[in-house]
């Protein structure tokens, strides 16, 4: 205990000298002298509890491991304020690099990925159409074909087949009767 005591009067200078040649007290009164201190001005900054003990836990291991070759400039307490705001700003970058990626992310999934899996199964959907209305017969194709990709009216067709426009609506309708069964009704509805 008088040991301890002893340390504790020291100067950050005659700890320093001591932490130099690996002595462990000297190590653990810089320790205690400083961890409260420097865990109470990270928290104000970034009030992560487990994340600051981390970061001191660190910086002190950094200590002891180069405390032969760490040049604290004869003010450790500078060097340790400095490292600990050195961490915090790594730990801010490191988090708005994680935030950004992962709101891109998210965007990227909630626009483009729905889009482009739709994108697909419409096309499937598309060309599985096209094959059956590939199959009708001539006119019933002809018929359809400028009914729902051209868009005119069955009195248009009549005109330009050179047909009643009753049997325009009778095609239109059987073609729709041999689609639906072919491809299912809730395939066909997209298509309406």
């Amino acid at each position: 205990m008088a040991k301890l005591k002893k340390y504790q009067l020291l100067s950050d200078d005659d700890l320093i000298t001591l932490l130099r040649q690996s002595d462990i007290e000297a190590f653990n009164s810089l320790h205690d002298r400083y961890y409260g201190i420097l865990y109470a001005h990270a928290y104000k900054r970034y009030p992560q509890r487990e994340e600051i003990r981390d970061m001191l836990q660190e910086l002190f291991v950094l200590i002891w491991s180069g405390r032969e070759t760490i040049n604290f400039n004869d003010n450790i307490a500078a060097y340790l304020y400095t490292a600990v705001r050195n961490k915090l700003l790594n730990i801010f970058k490191h988090n708005k690099v994680k935030d950004t990626y992962i709101n891109s992310f998210n965007f990227f999934i909630t626009n483009h990925s729905s889009t482009t899996d739709d994108d697909l199964r419409l096309k499937e959907l598309i060309s599985l159409v096209e094959a059956e209305v590939s199959s009708l017969p001539n006119q019933m194709r002809v018929v359809f074909n400028l009914s729902r990709k051209d868009n005119l009216s069955h009195q248009e067709i009549a005109k330009v087949l050179n047909i009643s426009p009753l049997t325009v609506k009778k095609h239109v309708n059987n073609s729709l009767k041999i689609l639906r069964l072919k491809l299912g009704h809730h395939f066909f509805m997209i298509f309406l």
